[in-house]
């Protein structure tokens, strides 16, 4: 009689720190645990939450809430946008979206705030400090009457 692929992908899933379900198998180099199914290679953390949640909502991405890419846990499992996954992480861009103040120390509020072309929160504070700095008059220069 032949396995159901459910047996075949609970063979590959241990218990790991923290309540995560550890996969076993073969992890990507960016440390996400991959299953075939079907004939189809698929991230295992999405095939886990189809079976246990049901399907993946359109234009949702599956966040690990446990911040371990080999959890295949569907507990720690959550359909985001991909917005609040970004924001959840530790990338560059996650890391600025939580900083409250500029490098200078100067609250990030609505008043003292703007947005960039490139849409970077910037400092209205040093902004004026550095407008105001390059407004010096230069020194020792003089200019001969015509």
């Amino acid at each position: 009689m032949p396995r159901e692929w459910t047996d075949r992908f609970l063979a590959y899933v241990t218990d790991g720190p923290g309540g995560c379900w550890q996969w076993t198998g073969y992890l990507m180099p960016n440390g996400y645990a991959r299953f075939s199914l079907s004939g189809e290679r698929r991230y295992a953390h999405r095939v886990a939450y189809e079976a246990f949640r049901g399907p993946i909502p359109d234009g949702l991405v599956i966040d690990h809430l446990c911040r371990n890419r080999g959890c295949v846990n569907p507990d720690h499992l959550e359909a985001v946008t991909q917005r609040t996954n970004v924001l959840r992480g530790i990338s560059f861009a996650a890391t600025r979206a939580r900083q409250v103040r500029c490098l200078r120390g100067h609250r990030f509020t609505t008043a003292n705030t703007y947005v960039a072309r490139n849409g970077t929160r910037k400092c209205r504070t040093c902004r004026a400090a550095t407008r105001a700095r390059s407004r010096c008059p230069q020194q020792g220069v003089s200019r001969a009457a015509a």
